[in-house]
């Protein structure tokens, strides 16, 4: 069985465009999110990885589940996925700023997808799917 990454993350959509964020370490892309600590729900995990990436305090309780993904992971060993547990609902408004390990955000549609991790290309097109973004 393939090593499996568990992470939570938020799917912020304005103005037809979806949040994402590159790390100072990575060529690609991902949603506001990490791995949960010891102890925290993934709705938790997602708020605290926002706060700490955007500087947006997002409460965990406003939190809805948008979808599960499973993919290759990004920049891991081969064979090495992640399970993305994405959630949206909570945005505090404001503009979101680069924090920590985070280099740049960006608001992307879907023809942005090639510079996403593989995860994140799943989003995309859930999210084109559903009409929400272009």
């Amino acid at each position: 069985m393939p090593d499996t990454v568990i992470a939570a993350a938020w799917v912020v959509v304005r103005d037809r465009r979806v949040l994402v964020v590159r790390a100072y370490d990575s060529d690609a892309f991902y949603l506001p999110g990490g791995k949960p600590e010891p102890g925290e729900s993934y709705a938790q995990a997602a708020a605290r990885e926002v706060l700490e990436e955007v500087g947006m305090v997002v409460d965990p309780a406003a939190l809805t589940a948008f979808a599960d993904f499973v993919a290759p992971a990004h920049n891991r060993p081969p064979g090495t996925r992640v399970r993305l547990i994405c959630f949206e609902g909570g945005d505090p408004g404001g503009d979101p700023k680069p924090a920590n390990e985070i280099a740049e955000l960006a608001w992307f549609g879907e023809g942005d997808a090639q510079r996403t991790a593989p995860a994140i290309r799943l989003v995309l097109a859930q999210l084109v799917s559903e009409g929400r973004i272009d």
